[in-house]
């Protein structure tokens, strides 16, 4: 699964792992990630996010 980076600070989001913290489970991709999640760190929202190669 790809993994992606918070543009504005650079948080990485790893579907591995999810966002537990914010209700996001382990496994759940980047694209299945409700549309209000914001970066946990910065709090910027999903479109300041880029896929990591």
């Amino acid at each position: 699964m790809k993994k992606y980076e918070c543009d504005v600070c650079g948080y990485i989001y790893d579907p591995e792992n999810g966002d537990p913290e914010n209700g996001i489970t382990a496994g759940t991709t980047f694209e299945n990630i409700p549309d209000d999640w914001a970066c946990p760190l910065c709090g910027v929202g999903k479109d300041e996010f880029s896929a990591k190669d």
